[in-house]
């Protein structure tokens, strides 16, 4: 599918992205405001180089990303690259970028792991719990949220967010199809904010873990409501295997933004349109553990890698509380401020070609 027009509108001077030309092997580009691209394997000097051992670089290579950047203009002053080290001035040159419009756009990373967390915007917790009501349940509608919302406060106290692992397999591009499977019956969106890992993090405090982020993205983290829980044994409890990791179900990117260009991952505009309407529009002020929370809770258990993801949950507005879930031919488009905007289309499977 072809990308919006404001697919490069992100903050600062510079993200990072996975792109090739249409019938080439993708390749790891700095991309400015302006869609314009650089091969970063060439400016760097480094063939093999990925978006993955990138990040594993990341603290060395950051400031030369910088100085990349400000050799993008083609009428830059002197003054823009005086202070760019000699290599990184000689490996590019006014033709080393690209228009970014004609090259396919992929996810920007291939993570080794993928940390999700559930249950973590307020208002979207309450609206499913709503939702999920049994007809037999004797609260009020205004009672089950008094209830949901008493849970949710204690566990902002105690300090226990509601961390799951997803699948890489279930990673697409931000423009790719999703095919949606025959045998899921609610098929439903959930746009949300990434945080990319840089630094290895293991047991790190709150204090430190913004440390370990190199930048974020958008995910869109599909879930089949139908089979998010047991109907065998209830005491299973949820089947996230099940309904979150069918190939395609997470569409990420489209950029990696660096966490210095955003001013405050606690204040960004979560909005997803469902062709066209307006679904999901909330503030990440809703979240109730923000993101160094949850990268500190992942890490005292696991140890969190360079190029993983760290999904920060998704707010308000999802399918089961519009009552409309996605079927062939939807498009959605999802943005987070700064951090540019993604478009997919459903494809039933059986229309699938």
């Amino acid at each position: 599918m072809k990308p919006p027009a404001a697919s490069a509108a992100f903050a600062g001077p510079f993200a990072l992205g996975t792109v090739s030309a249409l019938d080439g092997a993708p390749f790891p580009t700095l991309v400015t405001p302006d869609r314009r691209a650089l091969d970063l394997r060439r400016a760097l000097a480094a063939p093999d180089l990925t978006i993955h051992t990138l990040l594993e670089r990341w603290d060395e290579l950051l400031p030369r990303l910088h100085e990349l950047a400000a050799t993008a203009s083609p009428d830059a002053s002197p003054d823009a690259t005086s202070n760019a080290s000699p290599d990184t001035v000689s490996n590019v040159s006014s033709d080393a970028w690209q228009p970014l419009d004609g090259l396919r756009v992929h996810a920007p990373v291939e993570p080794r792991q993928i940390f999700q967390s559930g249950a973590n915007y307020r208002q979207h917790v309450i609206d499913l719990e709503v939702a999920h009501r049994s007809p037999d349940d004797p609260r009020s509608v205004a009672e089950a949220r008094a209830e949901i919302a008493a849970v949710m406060d204690r566990r902002a106290a105690e300090d226990l967010p509601y961390v799951f692992i997803g699948l890489p397999s279930a990673i697409t591009g931000p423009y790719d199809d999703v095919v949606l499977p025959s045998w899921a019956e609610q098929p439903d969106w959930e746009l949300e904010l990434a945080a990319v890992i840089s630094r290895p993090a293991y047991r790190v405090s709150v204090e430190e873990a913004m440390d370990h982020v190199a930048g974020y993205t958008i995910a869109n983290d599909l879930t089949d409501r139908a089979t998010v829980f047991r109907r065998d044994m209830k005491a299973i409890g949820t089947d996230w295997l099940r309904s979150k990791n069918a190939p395609g179900f997470t569409p990420l990117g489209p950029w990696i933004v660096p966490a210095g260009s955003v001013a405050d991952s606690g204040d960004l505009r979560v909005t997803l349109k469902l062709n066209g309407e307006t679904m999901q529009d909330e503030s990440t002020k809703d979240m109730l553990f923000g993101v160094a929370r949850l990268v500190s809770y992942a890490s005292r258990t696991a140890r969190l890698l360079p190029g993983d993801l760290v999904l920060t949950g998704s707010p308000a507005g999802n399918g089961m509380h519009w009552g409309r879930l996605l079927r062939g031919g939807d498009v959605m488009d999802g943005s987070i401020t700064g951090l540019g905007a993604q478009r997919t289309r459903c494809v039933a499977e059986e229309s699938a070609s």
